[in-house]
């Protein structure tokens, strides 16, 4: 860093901050998906990951059809795109569950196993259906400029764009599970599934529909995810490491803690990154880490619920 002045440095931050914002919504969309998957349903779900190319080869392949067959949609049609992804996210999902998920609950290293099993199949599938070679969307034009705040910082626009779509996510899913009839359902069958199928609650369906909500909300974090890179079958497995231990720093119950942490891990790594190499940012990104979970073994704002 001695070769960089004052103010270099000080607009390096900056635009490696906003750098990192795609990185963030990336890790804050993967994590509210295991917030409910991990956090309120108890499974552990390795092939959380493998949603997110789904939704990113959902995104490419329609990026694809509306270049081919309705050009005129270019600019436009990422607004299709995401709800897409988030359908058909949610609709493997859902059926995932029905078939798999639902025979292991209360038995985590099974569901480990399970899904690990399962994200080969997906990857594999990926390979056979789609192809092995990494795939791109072609962005709308308004998504590729960039904000210029002074002569040395331009932050870009489609940071901004993701950044908002997500807080609004992140606030829709807040709504659900504190304000609305499904919502109350998931976290009362989180907290004692026999009281609530007493009380007359279907807790199976409870569950399938919690699970497609956090495969769908994956799938939205692979529409994303081609505004930063391309697509391949393994691309999600560089992420959902990470996206774990984003859940675990903010604390497993809360969401607040989630996008927090979620934030402060992606700007950090974003901006190691640009002084040193990939690898030696990740050990200094891990060692951060394990010294805040040292301190706060239950992350950072953890919520109280009953075990």
């Amino acid at each position: 860093m001695g070769d960089y002045t004052a103010q270099e440095i000080y607009s390096i931050l900056i635009m490696q901050s906003f750098s990192g914002v795609s990185l963030l919504c990336i890790y804050a969309l993967m994590g509210m998906g295991l917030y409910i998957i991990f956090g309120q349903m108890g499974v552990i779900n390795m092939a959380h990951a493998e949603f997110l190319v789904l939704g990113s080869y959902t995104m490419c392949l329609f990026s694809q059809f509306v270049t081919e067959s309705v050009p005129f949609l270019a600019n436009y049609y990422i607004i299709l795109a995401i709800p897409l992804s988030f359908g058909i996210a949610f609709g493997v999902g859902y059926l995932v569950e029905w078939l798999l998920i639902s025979r292991l609950y209360k038995r985590p290293l099974d569901t480990l196993l399970a899904t690990w099993g399962l994200s080969l199949l997906m990857q594999q599938s990926f390979r056979t259906f789609i192809g092995a070679r990494e795939t791109s969307a072609d962005l709308p034009e308004w998504l590729l400029g960039s904000w210029s705040v002074s002569e040395m910082i331009d932050i870009p626009v489609s940071g901004l764009v993701l950044l908002g779509l997500t807080i609004a996510l992140t606030i829709g899913l807040v709504v659900y599970t504190k304000k609305t009839r499904m919502g109350l359902r998931m976290r009362a069958t989180t907290q004692n599934r026999e009281m609530t199928a007493a009380l007359g609650i279907n807790t199976k369906m409870t569950d399938r529909f919690s699970f497609a909500i956090a495969c769908g909300i994956s799938g939205i974090a692979g529409a994303f995810f081609t505004t930063m890179a391309s697509t391949s079958p393994s691309a999600g497995t560089n992420y959902i490491v990470d996206s774990f231990l984003v859940l675990v720093v903010g604390g497993l119950g809360s969401l607040l803690g989630l996008f927090i942490s979620a934030g402060f891990l992606a700007l950090l790594s974003s901006i190691l990154e640009f002084f040193m190499t990939g690898s030696l940012a990740k050990v200094w990104l891990y060692l951060v880490i394990f010294i805040v979970l040292m301190k706060f073994t239950k992350g950072l704002f953890s919520d109280k619920v009953r075990s």
